[in-house]
């Protein structure tokens, strides 16, 4: 007993002193800060390894914006051609934003605020950090109003009621009736909690192992059973080949735009899961399989959507341009004219509820590790805070269509405000903040040495020119024509 105590007491001091050590080395390399501060003694969660690092990601990529959001801009900026233009982003500028993100979280340890107050504590690095952190706090209580719709049409098809959920005012009548889509709301987010609660590995790793590969399997059934439909097949070639006529310099702004939703780009995700990566993980490779997973997922999307919708539709793919109304209206009335209805709606709903989770589960769990680190409280104090701020956030959301439907902020409802300054605004904000800190204050190299711990990095090149020269031009590109179309500007 006295030999176990003694062990473990080395242990500690040998841990306590490499950790000493550790932080002398960062500050020989360039930080100027007392890293004293920002680094306690409190062991960081991290991911069981490569896997769990790359499903908890590809589970924050794939969500909502995946399955409704990739479709219905592919079909509104000419199919093939949108996803040609948006796959050589992806490869290009989303990767370097990828890798960034991800190299400077692992580099640091630290959530997007300490990352950034690493290398320094002047006010446009804090600003970086905060607005980084902040956008998933904002983000994740009307994403879980979403995530309730979902589970509440679920629970409906699973009652048998797909004929009742095509009717044309169901959707409408569900969201202003208050009472309802507030409960549904507040059942989406307890299961958000109950993972965030059970921890990194028991409980965003393991969720993410089990539901990534089920998400994947439901997206292959449905979407073998869209293309099969009758008249779905004019609706595969719109959507997978490329036709230059369809080109427009819209496609790549929206193509650009996308690729933030679907990359869980500027969100602080990609910082707080980074840190949670062992030094050995391959973060080119590791990307790699992100980007294909994220991909996978948003063609399987199109292919789920677009030839059903065209094969409903008699092949008009105006029918697909109904934004966020095309889960929750279109398709119900889709699924209603299959013979198979029912089992097509349950099957979709349960894998569009899957991806909601995995992001859902994301979103929030930066929030937490952002006031782990800069409140010094323990995981079940910062789950309980975020959960606070999910409630409250949410429910003023939730109720933006009923009861609080008076209130509007710029014109929008109150959860369509929340997405316009998250998306719109923070977003491009924070990406252009870490583009300035990597090539600016930090400076490439370190992040190169950061990504070559683990392995080569083979498209070191590319990623230093689009991180010099590109990248901040798009971002800025992104920015002011997000802001051009909410004030009707520009029509996107």
């Amino acid at each position: 007993m006295l030999y176990t105590v003694h062990q473990a007491e080395q242990t500690d001091y040998t841990e306590r002193i490499c950790r000493i050590t550790e932080r002398y080395i960062f500050d020989m390399t360039g930080d100027k800060t007392n890293t004293a501060s920002q680094h306690t003694d409190r062991r960081r969660s991290t991911f069981s390894g490569k896997l769990g690092y790359v499903l908890a990601v590809a589970g924050s990529a794939v969500g909502l914006g995946n399955i409704w959001r990739f479709p219905y801009l592919a079909a509104k900026y000419g199919g093939g051609i949108f996803l040609l233009t948006y796959l050589i982003l992806m490869l290009t500028f989303g990767y370097a934003l990828i890798v960034s993100e991800t190299a400077l979280g692992r580099m640091t340890k630290r959530s997007p605020v300490g990352a950034f107050q690493i290398f320094g504590k002047k006010l446009p690095l804090k600003f970086g950090g905060w607005v980084n952190a902040v956008i998933p706090m904002l983000i994740v209580p009307y994403y879980s109003v979403i995530g309730g719709w979902v589970i509440k049409y679920l629970f409906e098809y699973l009652r048998g009621n797909s004929q009742t959920l095509a009717q044309d005012d169901y959707f409408t009548g569900f969201i202003s009736g208050g009472f309802s889509a507030e409960l549904w709301f507040l059942v989406f987010s307890l299961v958000v909690i109950v993972v965030l609660f059970a921890g990194v590995k028991h409980g965003v790793e393991r969720v993410s192992k089990v539901m990534m590969p089920l998400l994947v399997i439901l997206a292959v059934f449905v979407a073998g059973y869209s293309m099969t439909r009758p008249g779905a097949l004019e609706g595969v070639k719109y959507f997978l080949i490329p036709n230059f006529d369809n080109f427009s310099w819209m496609t790549v702004v929206a193509a650009m735009g996308q690729m933030f939703y679907s990359l869980s780009i500027a969100m602080g995700i990609l910082y707080t899961y980074g840190s949670y990566m062992k030094k050995e993980v391959d973060i080119e490779q590791s990307t790699t399989q992100v980007e294909i997973f994220d991909t996978a997922i948003a063609m399987l999307a199109g292919l789920m959507i677009i030839p059903a919708v065209f094969a409903f539709s008699g092949g008009d793919p105006d029918t697909l341009q109904a934004g966020p109304s095309l889960m929750f209206i279109t398709i119900p009335k889709v699924f209603a004219s299959m013979g198979f209805g029912t089992g097509a709606g349950i099957m979709f709903f349960l894998l569009v509820l899957l991806a909601a989770l995995t992001s859902a589960i994301s979103l929030a769990e930066s929030g937490v590790s952002t006031f782990e680190d800069q409140l010094g409280i323990g995981r079940h104090k910062a789950t309980v805070l975020m959960g606070i701020i999910m409630i409250l956030f949410g429910s003023v959301s939730a109720l933006g269509f009923g009861v609080l439907d008076f209130v509007k902020l710029l014109g929008m409802s109150i959860l369509d405000f929340f997405d316009f300054l998250t998306n719109s605004l923070m977003m491009p904000i924070a990406a252009l903040a870490t583009c300035l800190l990597v090539t600016r204050v930090a400076g490439l190299n370190k992040i190169i040495d950061e990504v070559e711990q683990s392995s080569e990095f083979k498209r070191k090149k590319m990623y230093c020119f689009f991180m010099k020269y590109l990248a901040p031009v798009c971002i800025v590109i992104i920015l002011l024509s997000s802001i051009a179309n909410v004030f009707g500007w520009i029509t996107m």
